[in-house]
């Protein structure tokens, strides 16, 4: 790796300013807002402890929602500092602001081994515009600066560029390293076959990954929204389903790179297609399966991949050496609708001698709720981060760290 790592550090005595990714969901509990799914703290906890061992005190800042500039307590970060007491098993201290006289005094007392959690930076609307001034007084005397959230590298933030940019030194942190290995190095020359699954919504908002993945892919597998826009490009009938017109001669475009490069481009034989679909109630009416090759009819929607696209995505991906999974295969978060994508998630668990990286979002929710993410190579935390990054996009997070000497 060409940036300064958290390993290379020597902070003995010195306090460390820690970018962390603690934007995590809560549920209510008796005792108030209570963290529902810890996977992000948990990621970032090697780091915290690799510093620690190394005599630092640890400052750390995260975003949290969607504040939109000013206070909100439903937005609190204080829920997640007790939290990562409990799984650190040592007290974590909470400032109520992350700048200002409260955390100013609560970092200047700060010894090796203490931990403090600042306020929601986003409390702050200088935080979203990368101000230099703001950033100052959130790295406050820390001469070193640690990126350990990759989701948000993607954001020209304060907390994530302005930040590593006045610090005497700015490194990534383990969680960071594993990020860009698996993205980066581990996906620049795959072993092959290299397989990639795509899914979700909109062909839109794949677009820029599509294009990348076909300079290095050998079988690309459609599933989710995104196959009907595709089908529409093919001439084909999709009844009601969810599709992007406007966005039909970009998917010509791809099937046509496709064809030309020798990429296996896969589009699902059959689907689960229901009439009606209630989102909201996690609920559709019954359905059925198109036959393999046939279109859908009016008035009806996909949903789902059917068992005969099952059959055959779950045979390409036996066969892959590198696997790279971004987004679901239909309606997964309606059990009717789920079974297309957990069975993708069976399939690569299942190839154990592959790399397996399931790239952010939706297909990591996935991934976990069919109970394989202990049998995947690596699961990335980034959602967008990972998205941008597969483009080939320079993330501002990750270009504003030091150099390795």
């Amino acid at each position: 790796m060409a940036k300064l790592t958290v390993q290379d550090l020597s902070p003995r005595g010195e306090q460390v300013f820690i970018r962390v990714d603690f934007n995590v969901p809560f549920e209510p509990s008796p005792e108030g807002p209570k963290v529902s799914d810890d996977t992000r703290i948990q990621e970032t906890l090697p780091t915290l402890k690799l510093l620690l061992e190394k005599g630092a005190s640890l400052v750390l800042a995260s975003h949290l929602g969607r504040p939109k500039g000013r206070p909100e307590e439903k937005y609190s970060l204080r829920p997640v500092a007790a939290h990562l007491a409990k799984l650190l098993g040592r007290p974590v201290q909470f400032a109520s602001d992350c700048v200002g006289p409260e955390a100013e005094k609560a970092r200047a007392v700060l010894k090796p081994g203490d931990i403090l959690l600042l306020e929601n930076v986003r409390f702050h609307a200088e935080e979203e515009k990368n101000d230099p001034v703001f950033a100052k007084h959130l790295l406050g005397s820390a001469k070193f600066y640690v990126n350990d959230a990759f989701g948000s590298a993607h954001r020209a933030h304060a907390s994530t560029e302005a930040c590593a940019r006045l610090a005497k030194q700015a490194a990534a942190g383990l969680l960071m390293e594993k990020e860009l290995r698996y993205l980066g190095t581990e996906l620049s020359n795959p072993k092959r076959p290299f397989l990639v699954i795509l899914g979700g919504a909109k062909v839109g908002d794949k677009i820029g990954v599509l294009r990348a993945l076909l300079q290095k892919a050998n079988t690309i597998l459609i599933g989710g929204g995104m196959s009907y826009t595709f089908r529409l490009a093919q001439g084909r009938k999709i009844g009601k389903s969810l599709s992007e017109p406007d966005k039909v001669p970009l998917a010509k475009e791809i099937l046509t790179e496709a064809d030309k490069r020798g990429v296996k481009l896969l589009l699902p034989e059959d689907t689960l297609i229901v009439q009606e679909l209630d989102f909201a109630g996690r609920k559709v009416s019954p359905g059925r399966f198109t036959e393999p090759g046939a279109d859908i009819p009016d008035g009806w929607e996909g949903v789902d991949i059917g068992p005969k696209a099952i059959k055959t995505y779950a045979k390409e991906i036996a066969s892959a050496a590198t696997i790279l999974w971004n987004g679901p295969m239909g309606v997964f978060e309606i059990p009717a609708c789920a079974e297309g994508t957990f069975a993708m998630a069976k399939a690569v668990a299942a190839n154990t001698q592959a790399v397996s990286i399931i790239g952010g979002g939706d297909s990591v929710k996935a991934v976990k709720k069919a109970g394989f993410a202990k049998q995947v190579t690596f699961i990335s935390t980034g959602g967008g981060a990972s998205l941008e990054f597969l483009e080939g996009k320079t993330l501002p997070g990750v270009a504003a760290l030091h150099e390795k000497k």
